[in-house]
């Protein structure tokens, strides 16, 4: 995964479209697999603590980062907002599992 994707502008044909979605596809994953480890950890420290999965005020945190760094990339904060409430209801359905 350390070759980078060309820039898109940069692409001459939809081979290169699709091997650029492949390669940025590749590194989502990674980098989801990454975020489920924090995730798994989070149960294993809320668990002593006796936190809940859910903390309504770090979902809101989290979304709100998470608008405010699509606006700034230039992405559309709505679609980022619904991508990330989604992987955010997934996780806290993780943490719930492993709390019990």
């Amino acid at each position: 995964m350390t070759d980078q994707p060309r820039d898109p502008s940069a692409c001459r044909s939809m081979e290169d479209v699709r091997a650029g979605i492949d390669q940025v596809d590749a590194q989502l994953v990674a980098l989801l697999k990454r975020r489920v480890g924090y995730i798994d950890r989070a149960a294993e420290i809320k668990r002593p603590l006796k936190l809940p999965a859910r903390i309504d005020w770090r979902v809101e945190e989290v979304v709100a980062k998470v608008r405010a760094r699509a606006e700034a990339e230039g992405l559309d904060p709505d679609l980022a907002e619904t991508i990330w409430r989604h992987l955010i209801d997934w996780s806290i359905a993780r943490e719930e599992r492993a709390l019990g």
